[in-house]
């Protein structure tokens, strides 16, 4: 299960920090990605980590923006969203897909959802 929080209203230029618990599974056999999806549009995916190879990716529309980090202590993955832009205003999810699958970024290979969490910038 993952669930996704800390969405909310903010003005541009704020900050947000979300936050993806996971449980009921081993958090180490699965690797957790950052997604958004607009009104209208398809799920983007805005971070990646592989856990097998260390890999990393992050959409080049929050690239110096959007900072992800994982403690593994609580089985919890983050995204520090700085500088937030009316264009960010999306519903965020966390995905999961096990680690021995691999692949790429993408929203159509993960196998495992959040319910989301609403971002909303205002101008």
């Amino acid at each position: 299960q993952l669930q996704a929080s800390g969405g909310g209203l903010v003005q541009t230029g704020g900050s947000l920090r979300l936050s993806c618990a996971a449980s009921g599974f081993t958090f180490d056999d699965y690797e957790i990605g950052w997604f958004r999806q607009a009104p209208g549009k398809g799920r983007e995916a805005l971070y990646c980590r592989g856990k097998s190879d260390g890999s990393t990716y992050y959409a080049s529309s929050v690239m110096d923006r959007f900072t992800a980090s994982e403690d593994n202590a609580k089985n919890t993955v983050y995204l520090q969203m700085n500088n937030l832009r009316p264009e960010d205003t999306a519903i965020y999810y966390c995905g999961a897909v096990p680690v021995w699958l691999g692949g790429p970024c993408r929203a159509d290979y993960y196998k495992y959802w959040g319910q989301g969490t609403q971002v909303t910038v205002s101008s």
